[in-house]
């Protein structure tokens, strides 16, 4: 397939990462050196410009475009955007939104998937970094919630396990969404489904209020018998 991605911050680079062994991928990014690092890394094709001209969509050839993807930073140039690629006929058309109040208006447009932040989140968090094992990265709905980072010790009971044995037992909160699981030897970003096992030294991403945040630390850190 040919695909072309609005925006080459860190979900739209992660996303060229998957795609380019297998589909024909551009991506349009405003800033010259995001292009350079992301033909450099992945080898796909960049092309600098703004992904809401028409002259730069016709350059990075919207007009073959399978699969048209807005990941760019506000909603109103995401949404400009899908308004041009389904005007020149791309069938398919993901975005990302920040903003529920536009979800209408890229329904209205044309978009045929529209992911909130929340569901995409995760995507931005596949970085190498020093941290301590519980790491919080965001805050949520003015602190009604959180998103931490867990990187499982060694010594967890819930080392080879999978996800769906650990939501399901006994003494871990029920309110609290397991988003993403990245294992860092592999280098690779799971969405965890009820089958996806979690080893020693993943990075576990974890969506909850702030205490059901720290029950879970305690639950998925702790030597349990």
């Amino acid at each position: 397939m040919y695909i072309l991605i609005a925006g080459g911050g860190i979900v739209g680079s992660n996303m060229t990462k998957n795609l380019v062994k297998n589909h024909d991928v551009v991506v349009i990014d405003i800033d010259r050196q995001v292009c350079e690092d992301i033909y450099s890394r992945f080898g796909a094709v960049s092309v600098h410009g703004n992904a809401t001209k028409v002259n730069v969509l016709k350059d990075a050839g919207i007009e073959k475009c399978d699969v048209a993807v807005a990941v760019m930073q506000n909603d109103a140039d995401n949404l400009a955007f899908t308004v041009l690629a389904k005007d020149f006929g791309v069938d398919k058309i993901l975005v990302r939104m920040r903003d529920p109040e536009y979800e209408s208006a890229y329904r209205k447009a044309g978009a045929t998937t529209v992911g909130s932040i929340m569901e995409l989140m995760v995507e931005k968090f596949v970085i190498d970094i020093e941290e301590p094992r519980v790491r919080k990265v965001a805050s949520l709905g003015n602190g009604r919630a959180e998103i931490s980072i867990i990187t499982l010790p060694e010594d967890s009971p819930c080392t080879g396990k999978k996800v769906q044995e650990i939501v399901n037992s006994t003494g871990f909160p029920e309110d609290i969404v397991i988003a993403g699981i990245y294992d860092k030897k592999e280098d690779k970003l799971h969405i965890p489904r009820g089958g996806q096992k979690i080893h020693a030294g993943d990075q576990v991403f974890l969506v909850a209020t702030e205490e059901n945040m720290h029950r879970a630390a305690d639950y998925l850190m702790r030597n349990i018998k």
